[in-house]
């Protein structure tokens, strides 16, 4: 049977998780004009991989909560967007200006899910406290 204790170290290890993904989401809606980079390329949007935390054989055979970690942050390798603009500074000699390969309403859909796994999992750290403070109470 899982500890509270155990649970609530899984929830903290998701709200680190969720914070990721939100600064991830930021970031590529921050750069989503940007065409170049310090590597003269356009941004690439940035994706959080995530995977179970590891735990010991001993906490698994409890059925303790496992928890999840920020395995890597990724790059997006799809191509970049083009879009006519002569006139653009990082114009090509056709003309074409790669843009990164960002789309805002996707970046903001990540967020809100971010944003709302994050509070879910504040939520189920406050429900695990007050449960130990009910406990408490009824030992006395």
């Amino acid at each position: 049977m899982p500890t509270l204790g155990s649970a609530i170290a899984a929830s903290a290890t998701a709200l680190n998780a969720e914070r990721t993904r939100v600064e991830v989401a930021v970031s590529n809606i921050a750069n989503a004009d940007s065409t170049r980079g310090p590597n003269g390329q356009p941004y690439r949007r940035r994706d959080v991989v995530l995977e179970a935390a590891e735990q010991s054989p001993f906490a698994t055979a409890l059925g303790e909560a496992v928890g999840v970690k920020v395995a890597s942050v990724v790059e997006d390798r799809t191509p970049f967007q083009q879009r006519y603009e002569p006139s653009h500074p990082d114009a090509d000699q056709n003309g074409f200006v790669s843009l990164p390969n960002v789309d805002s309403q996707t970046e903001m859909v990540d967020l809100v899910g971010a944003s709302r796994g994050y509070q879910a999992n504040l939520a189920a750290i406050g429900i695990i406290r007050d449960m130990l403070q009910r406990a408490l109470e009824l030992g006395r």
